[in-house]
C-alpha cells in the first residue's frame, strides 16, 4: 500500500510589541501556541529567541496527503496569527513542504 505523505512546516519570526519581560513574552507565546494547536490541530514549538524579550521564532508543522493542503493550512495559520495577534508582528516566515 502506497501513501503520499506531505509535511508542511513554517518557521515564523515574530516581533512582540510592548513586551517588557521574559515572563510576559512566555505568556504571550504560550497563549499563541496553545490556541494554534487547538484551532488547527498542528504541532507548534518556540524554536528561537528564547532569551530576547520582544522577539520569538515559532515553528508550525502539519501532516497531510497533499502539498496543496499543506500550503493552504500554512496560509491559514499565518492569516489567523495576523488577525488574532495583531501585537505579534510577523517579521519573516520560511515555508517548507517536505
Amino acid at each position: 500500500m502506497s501513501h503520499t505523505i506531505k509535511i508542511g512546516l513554517v518557521t515564523i519570526e515574530l516581533h512582540l510589541e510592548g513586551v517588557s519581560s521574559l515572563k510576559e513574552k512566555r505568556g504571550r507565546i504560550k497563549s499563541l501556541t496553545t490556541r494554534l494547536q487547538k484551532q488547527f490541530n498542528v504541532s507548534v514549538a518556540e524554536v528561537g529567541y528564547h532569551d530576547v524579550w520582544q522577539s520569538s521564532a515559532i515553528a508550525v508543522a502539519t501532516v497531510t496527503n497533499s502539498s496543496a493542503l499543506a500550503d493552504q493550512m500554512i496560509a491559514n495559520v499565518l492569516k489567523w496569527i495576523e488577525h488574532n495577534y495583531p501585537d505579534a508582528e510577523i517579521v519573516d516566515e520560511v515555508i517548507e513542504i517536505l
